[in-house]
């Protein structure tokens, strides 16, 4: 259940404008956990070229794109990345919560609304994947009823570097196809 206050909403070209302020304020709390971003990024024909992209990627199901919102403002995104039908039925959840809704239950309804809308999407499996250190996330993905399986060497270039990530997963149903 989303907190009071809060709504998720289906990304939007409109939400461009909304996404740079979010990003912009929340530099320093998205670092450790995100690629290095360019100065293009944090502008508005930055953002919209990003939009442009992940909303194609959505027409083609590739992706499921969501921003959490609280009074107009964006605090947050969550979406069903690398979705992958047929015999495999599996996406990737994303998440991020703006650094000052922290510590109210946003990332774990965001997850838990993610994997509802993947299983109304036929979706069988859901896996994520956080930094070692990130123990915040893990708590997250513990809460929504992934297990952790594994741990990927060097698996994303994070902050400048190839980190090391702890691997999860939740199994949504075991309905036939």
């Amino acid at each position: 259940m989303i907190p009071d206050g809060y709504q998720i909403e289906a990304l939007r070209i409109d939400h461009a404008a909304e996404l740079v302020s979010a990003y912009d304020r929340n530099r320093a709390h998205l670092a450790p956990w995100d690629p290095r971003r360019t100065e293009d990024f944090y502008t508005l024909e930055g953002q919209t070229a990003v939009l442009v992209d992940q909303l194609a990627q959505a027409e083609r199901g590739l992706v499921h794109p969501w921003v959490i919102v609280r009074d107009g403002l964006v605090v947050g995104r969550v979406n069903l990345n690398n979705v992958v039908m047929g015999v495999l039925r599996s996406a990737a959840v994303g998440y991020w919560v703006d650094a000052a809704h922290t510590g109210r239950g946003l990332a774990t309804a965001a997850v838990l609304f993610a994997l509802e809308r993947g299983r109304e999407r036929g979706l069988h499996r859901v896996e994520a994947g956080t930094l070692v250190h990130n123990t915040a996330s893990q708590a997250v993905l513990t809460r929504c009823g992934f297990t952790h399986y594994g741990t990927a060497e060097r698996y994303l270039f994070i902050d400048g570097a190839w980190q090391d990530h702890f691997l999860f997963q939740r199994i949504l149903h075991d309905d036939p196809l």
